[in-house]
């Protein structure tokens, strides 16, 4: 009893979400097939549930004794790193609820099954930045796979939606097979699959055993690979855009803030802790990929005429910059990482919150911003609404003395110690010229003449809430930028060898 207990209190967090979806599923299920109450609509009321099981599941892991621990016969690890990026991820997802619940209401997706998906997607996430096996792995991260293939396509009367997912359940299997397949040659050259493990067997190969080390770097090549195509890192980022656009816009929001944490923190987990001895290569392969998403990200931006695919080229960009981090190889690299990533994530709420919460009347109806040429003399029917919005691109764009601009350096300046001036350069070079486009917009929204008045729709409280203390964190973090720098190299003392 007691080995149960040990077991399962370092995954008490997933266990309450589970069943607490378990529970809203019956719940679901029972109150809208009756007939007495008329087949009532349930989307609304699942969400205000779904956000008590997040806040419940907030006080639970807060509340929680940390320890480090190895549980279920060590397929999952419990680390400080793992335990910070669950509670940073359950108050994102909390917030990125409140604005996406008008949504579904304006658009009126009357599925209450959303919610559900949502949940079981948040423990299947929880469960990858837990992994510490590759059986482990490659079962949460297609546990995660399957819901986002649900979620992309979830838009029923959408021949986009549809579309969406059926490109992200094809080339999703693509990367599942390589993810198996890489898994396969480690296991089958070692006879292991646990990462600890790994690390042992790993010390000295490179001088011990050529041929086991060329084997295994072909493995390894094979995972980063899977990984990079789920993070939508170049050359492996064609399928972003067009899943992006197609899905529903709060999917669109999720995809592209909650994946990146948990496959940053798994890729983390594997090259400083198990394949640091492979350092000189796979830092090639991370060096390509961050420098072909810098620049495939911001070029491709320019020629964007849509908000959801100018913000997934965006998105692109800002992975080659946490992928630069992790080059150095150590606690530092990590730290830098989750550095930009917290400052991206809560750039991008801030972003979204303002794309979900702008909608122009257009008697009797009204409807959501496509187009970024909708934002075409914004300032002088919204002009705080304009402001937020500003601050925000500006923070994206990395201009001083914003959030952006300090996450930029602190992965700018360990380039630079470890001689990396090519590579620099090129993320100098290449911010400057992203400047341009996020400008271009500032430019339409304050100096284009009105050619025709657009009447916004109000913005509700929640999404109101949420775009002000974005654009607060993203002014005013340069006031104790110590805090957050604390924090994340607290939370990447897990690696340390």
């Amino acid at each position: 009893m007691n080995n149960f207990l040990y077991s399962v209190y370092p995954i008490l967090v997933e266990v309450f979400i589970v069943v607490s979806a378990c529970i809203l599923l019956l719940y679901g299920v029972v109150f809208s097939s009756s007939a007495k109450l008329g087949y009532p609509l349930l989307t609304q009321n699942l969400g205000w549930l779904t956000l008590q099981v997040l806040i419940m599941a907030c006080f639970l892991l807060f509340d929680q004794s940390f320890m480090y621990s190895l549980s279920w016969n060590n397929f999952l690890v419990t680390d400080l790193f793992a335990h910070s990026i669950k509670c940073f991820t359950l108050v994102v997802s909390s917030c990125w609820l409140i604005i996406t619940l008008p949504y579904l209401l304006h658009e009126r997706i009357n599925s209450f099954e959303f919610w559900i998906l949502v949940l079981l997607a948040l423990t299947a996430l929880f469960l990858v930045l837990q992994a510490c096996d590759l059986m482990t792995i490659y079962l949460a991260v297609e546990f995660q796979s399957l819901i986002f293939y649900v979620l992309a396509s979830f838009k029923r009367t959408s021949e986009f939606s549809t579309e969406s997912g059926l490109k992200y359940f094809v080339l999703g299997a693509f990367s599942s097979a390589l993810l198996l397949f890489g898994c396969s040659l480690i296991y089958g050259l070692t006879g292991l699959t646990n990462l600890g493990d790994l690390s042992k067997f790993f010390t000295g190969i490179m001088l011990d055993n050529s041929r086991v080390s060329y084997g295994v770097v072909v493995g390894l090549s094979l995972i980063l690979i899977s990984l990079l195509f789920k993070l939508s890192a170049a050359p492996f980022h064609a399928w972003a855009p067009d899943v992006y656009e197609g899905s529903p816009t709060p999917v669109t929001a999720f995809f592209s803030m909650m994946p990146k944490l948990a496959i940053t923190g798994l890729l983390l987990r594997i090259l400083l802790s198990s394949f640091c001895d492979f350092l000189p290569f796979w830092r090639t392969i991370i060096l390509t990929s961050s420098a072909l998403s810098i620049l495939i990200g911001t070029l491709s931006a320019f020629s964007q005429l849509k908000w959801k695919r100018f913000l997934a080229y965006s998105s692109i960009t800002h992975v080659g910059f946490f992928l630069i981090a992790i080059l150095a190889g150590n606690v530092e690299s990590a730290s830098n990482s989750v550095f930009y990533l917290i400052i991206y994530v809560l750039i991008m709420l801030g972003a979204f919150s303002f794309v979900l919460s702008l909608r122009f009347i257009q008697y009797p109806t009204h409807y959501q911003i496509r187009y970024l040429s909708d934002l075409t003399s914004l300032s002088k029917s919204s002009p705080i609404l304009t402001l937020s919005i500003t601050l925000i691109l500006f923070s994206m764009a990395g201009i001083p003395p914003l959030s952006g601009f300090f996450s930029k350096v602190i992965v700018l300046l360990p380039t630079l110690r470890a001689n990396a001036i090519g590579i620099s350069v090129l993320i100098v070079l290449v911010s400057c010229i992203a400047c341009f486009y996020y400008i271009r917009l500032i430019k339409n929204m304050y100096f284009e003449p009105v050619e025709e008045w657009k009447i916004t729709y109000p913005v509700g409280k929640s999404n109101s809430l949420i775009i002000g203390a974005s654009v607060f964190f993203s002014t005013f973090t340069f006031y104790d930028i110590e805090l957050i720098s604390i924090l994340s190299t607290l939370a990447s003392l897990s690696f340390t060898n």
